[in-house]
């Protein structure tokens, strides 16, 4: 496991966290005395929810499955493999990780500080992701908080590691293959990667 010595401590159930909420209430605030355009608000949103969002992530993941070599770099430099896949990145993303589940190994993203996540790669992040209660179970009972608040059942004699995020190093799950994928091609494979996969709260296998 990461280091954890910044972890938070409350224990809220995740439900009872919106930041979704206070971000359109500062979106009306705004809005109301001219300072945004509710036109630039759904630009913003249309483009990480159909252009960037967790499509480039799928993208990066099925390419992963398919190629060995692509696989080999993106586990060692990250940011610049994404890149060679004509990937439009920013210094949003300063270092990027991925971190590859295997049959005895999951990985749990989490960011205790925060809210650090890679836009660039994942879109927008996910309310409960920000929410105090996901970023202090997370580190002090991970497998209890992916079964509860996710369904997803990490057996004993799997390792559940947990990343952390930060202002420097964002992480990113490269999910197993699920089996019977053989035949697939590459833009098919895409389909089968889910956003929560790629953070590690969902299990493919």
């Amino acid at each position: 496991m990461t280091d954890t010595s910044n972890s938070i401590t409350e224990t809220n159930d995740l439900r009872d966290y919106d930041p979704e909420a206070r971000a359109r209430a500062l979106q009306s605030l705004l809005t109301e005395k001219g300072l945004l355009s509710a036109d630039a608000v759904d630009d913003v949103i249309s483009t990480y929810e159909e252009e960037v969002g967790p499509l480039i992530g799928a993208k990066v993941v099925a390419r992963a499955w398919t190629d060995p070599e692509f696989k080999e770099r993106l586990l060692k430099t990250g940011i610049e493999a994404v890149a060679q896949l004509d990937v439009e990145v920013s210094d949003e993303v300063m270092e990027l990780r991925v971190v590859e589940n295997t049959p005895k190994t999951h990985n749990l993203v989490v960011c205790t500080l925060c809210s650090c996540y890679p836009w660039a790669i994942l879109g927008l992040p996910p309310t409960w992701y920000k929410s105090p209660a996901y970023r202090s179970r997370a580190v002090d009972e991970p497998r209890t908080l992916l079964r509860e608040e996710f369904d997803t059942e990490i057996p004993d004699d799997v390792e559940l590691e947990v990343w952390d995020s930060n202002s420097e190093i964002r992480y990113m799950v490269l999910p197993q293959r699920p089996p019977g994928t053989d035949r697939l091609s590459e833009t098919e494979l895409r389909d089968l990667v889910t956003r929560n996969a790629m953070l590690g709260v969902e299990r493919l296998v």
